[in-house]
């Protein structure tokens, strides 16, 4: 077996166990949910972290990862995004002056404090605070009174899930079978323009069969094919930058992968990196649109 035979035998591996376990841990939804993804984004931030020191930087993870479960936790606590953003602006508000309080004791002007704590507080909104949006979408219907909610916020949280996927597999695949120009290689050598056409045509095609068969008729909102459609392409878009956001930074830190944890994926960063511009983004589109039919 070719190393790439390898590397997608492992990837198939990982997805054939983490999908459907992920499914029915967004069907059950609660604290269930709110503790897988509060997982995530403490190993996330863990990973960043040492993105950050792979840099010369010297972050607080003792404090950073903690807040970025916190701001899962927030979430879990109430649907309300207003709510949510309250407790949140608190959070890192706070982290910023703790953070500045022992850069000061523990850095000195000579252990570039400035670093330490724009990479402390960053990486707990970017691991954490974007995830968080995972448990807004489940909640979502039940702020607008929908009639059976468990059922249409598993729908509405699968969907961005779904067409990511789609795009990412798509990408991969098309990119591996027909690129040739590259997308942005000074960042991510890897991606081509091939890939990044068939990622929106992928997200796209998956956009509309999902919407077919699970968000029509939904109680909470009225979405058409044309709706469905454009957050699709949307996110098929943002999909894409988060994957090259995060390739940016493992550039920066001179590093293939963010970790190691998921094998054929690399680390929690490398799995989720698209997720964490798509879950606030398909958030803000769903209020759009709510505000919009």
């Amino acid at each position: 077996m070719s190393a790439v035979e390898g590397e997608l035998s492992r990837r198939w591996l990982v997805a054939g166990v983490g999908i459907p376990v992920g499914v029915l841990v967004i069907v059950q939804g609660g604290w269930l949910l709110a503790l897988a993804v509060a997982s995530l984004a403490a190993l996330g931030a863990r990973e960043l972290f040492e993105l950050a020191r792979a840099r010369g930087n010297a972050p607080f993870p003792w404090l950073g990862v903690p807040a970025a479960a916190l701001m899962v936790v927030f979430a879990a606590r109430d649907s309300e995004f207003a709510v949510v953003a309250a407790w949140t602006w608190v959070l890192v508000l706070g982290l910023t002056l703790c953070t500045l309080v022992f850069a000061l004791w523990l850095r000195g002007p000579g252990g570039n404090p400035l670093d330490a704590v724009g990479a402390t507080v960053v990486g707990s909104v970017y691991a954490g605070g974007t995830l968080s949006f995972a448990l807004l979408i489940r909640e979502f219907p039940g702020q607008a009174g929908a009639s059976d909610p468990r059922w249409e916020g598993v729908a509405l949280l699968l969907f961005p899930l779904a067409v990511t996927w789609a795009a990412d597999s798509a990408a991969y695949f098309a990119g591996r079978r027909w690129g040739r120009r590259k997308l942005f290689p000074s960042v991510s050598p890897g991606k081509t323009v091939a890939g990044g056409v068939a990622a929106l045509v992928g997200a796209l095609g998956a956009a509309a069969i999902f919407g077919h068969f699970f968000l029509s008729g939904l109680a909470s909102l009225e979405l058409t094919a044309l709706h469905v459609l454009f957050m699709g392409g949307i996110i098929g878009v943002v999909a894409q930058v988060g994957d090259l956001a995060e390739s940016l930074l493992k550039r920066a830190a001179g590093v293939k992968d963010s970790g190691g944890v998921l094998p054929g994926h690399g680390g929690i960063l490398d799995r989720f990196d698209s997720l964490y511009l798509v879950l606030p983004v398909s958030y803000g589109l769903l209020v759009l649109i709510g505000r919009l039919v």
